[in-house]
């Protein structure tokens, strides 16, 4: 048995004790990582907002990854906000007709 192998036996029943945790504290765990981006784009006067928002939105799916370990596989799209009990559209997808919008052509029109 490789090393990789034996470090993924002895951390498998830590990872299940992990997810299940971050699971149970999922939105007190979004809020602290909230308050703590408020806290330091306050310190630093805005200047890296953009990369303190990136920052906790990665922290954030992060963590929805670890909560949702044993769920389904990933399609694709982006969860919307907790409580929605909805799946957000991704960025990539085309919008549906009956949703209001206009499906984006397959490919380009032909040219004559």
């Amino acid at each position: 048995m490789g090393l990789l192998e034996n470090v993924k036996a002895k951390l498998g029943p830590a990872l299940g004790k992990v997810s299940d945790l971050a699971h149970r504290h999922e939105g007190k765990i979004h809020h602290g990582l909230d308050k703590a981006a408020h806290a330091v784009d306050k310190r630093t006067k805005g200047k890296y907002s953009d990369r303190i928002q990136s920052g906790t939105g990665r922290a954030k799916h992060a963590m929805d990854r670890l909560t949702h370990h044993g769920d389904t596989p990933h399609t694709g799209g982006t969860t919307a906000p907790p409580g929605t009990g909805r799946t957000a559209p991704s960025r990539d997808a085309a919008p549906s007709p009956d949703a209001g919008g206009t499906p984006r052509p397959e490919a380009p029109p032909p040219t004559s």
